[in-house]
């Protein structure tokens, strides 16, 4: 008898320990899941990755590059621009919405490329203010994050009536302007793709390359200035 309750204590005892392990093992997988440091990569067509394949956007290739750590989503809105008097706003596309539920701890806004065009552009007296306001909205998360603003990329030759020095002469500063103004970190997006039209196919989307060295660029910032 004696033996017999032993062997059922000890059964008890090993169960219980399993329990207890499996328990652990959970929460630890919970913690590392929450561990994870959110980026939202917010912009118009070149964030969202047109003229590539499936995959290689900027924002696909970022969170390869920042690896397991990072979990970067991509809220990028084809034609949208900063101007809130333009003719397709971010501000009342759906993917902010989605970019400001998801409480980001890192926020990377490039948008300004759509802004260039002759009918949007005509209102560039707000375009500071509404770029602050975009900030300010991402500002007040729970999540604080750290925020970036991205300088548009180079344009090679003007096309879908976007004009390369509007952005050159007229949005690069401002963005500058904006950043020093609201101490906000700058990611220089233009850079990567000067002199190189031949990863700029139409003339303003990067290829998978340059999407390649937008994300290079994303990621220098990010774990130079924003990586704890």
């Amino acid at each position: 008898m004696s033996n017999s309750w032993s062997s059922v204590c000890r059964g008890r005892t090993i169960i219980l320990a399993s329990l207890l392990f499996l328990s652990l093992s959970f929460s630890v997988s919970l913690a590392n899941a929450e561990e994870k440091i959110r980026v939202a990569c917010v912009g118009d067509s070149i964030t969202k990755g047109a003229g590539a394949a499936k995959g290689e956007s900027y924002p696909d290739q970022l969170g390869k590059l920042l690896g397991e750590r990072y979990e970067v989503r991509n809220f990028g809105a084809n034609g949208a621009t900063m101007l809130k008097g333009g003719d397709r706003p971010y501000v009342r596309r759906k993917e902010l919405g989605a970019a400001l539920a998801f409480k980001p701890n890192i926020v990377i806004i490039k948008l300004g490329t759509n802004d260039a065009k002759a009918k949007n552009w005509k209102h560039k007296a707000t375009f500071a203010t509404d770029l602050k306001a975009l900030i300010q909205q991402f500002r007040a998360l729970p999540s604080t994050p750290k925020i970036f603003v991205g300088k548009p990329t180079t344009v090679a030759k003007d096309n879908f009536g976007i004009s390369g020095v509007v952005i050159r002469d007229e949005i690069w500063p401002l963005v500058d302007q904006v950043a020093k103004e609201e101490k906000v970190g700058v990611i220089d997006f233009a850079a990567p793709l000067a002199d190189k039209p031949a990863l700029l196919p139409d003339g303003v989307h990067p290829n998978a390359e340059g999407y390649a060295r937008l994300a290079e660029a994303a990621k220098t910032a990010i774990v130079e200035k924003a990586t704890p």
